[in-house]
């Protein structure tokens, strides 16, 4: 399987993009879909996920970001919303496939302020 993200770009504070995470293969048995954003001189950290059917969802954008997929075209999107610079950074998606974890290429958000 094969991940590859996209959608990222520079918005402005209090825009939204949506990320797209494009599989190659069929997520359809995967255990865990999520995004994880790498902000500059951080460590790489979940953002959200979808698990056993419920959605997760890091405390600093709740209400703010929604992460859904695509059974049939094989994608998992991000909705981002009421964007904020804190917001900066890569994100990549994330596949769980026993016992494989797959990890997209990135895609660069840059929120100003």
């Amino acid at each position: 399987v094969q991940l590859q993200a996209s959608g990222g770009g520079l918005v402005q504070a209090g825009g939204s993009l949506r990320l797209s995470c494009v599989a190659s293969g069929n997520i359809l048995s995967a255990k865990i879909v999520g995004w994880y954003l790498q902000a500059p001189g951080k460590q790489r950290e979940l953002v959200a996920r979808i698990f056993a059917g419920t959605t997760n969802y890091a405390d600093s954008v709740k209400g703010r970001f929604t992460i859904s997929r695509d059974v049939i075209k094989n994608t998992v999107y991000l909705q981002m919303n009421s964007l904020k610079p804190e917001d900066t950074g890569v994100y990549y998606c994330n596949v769980l496939i026993l016992p494989r974890d797959y990890w997209g290429q990135g895609t660069l958000v840059t929120v100003s302020s």
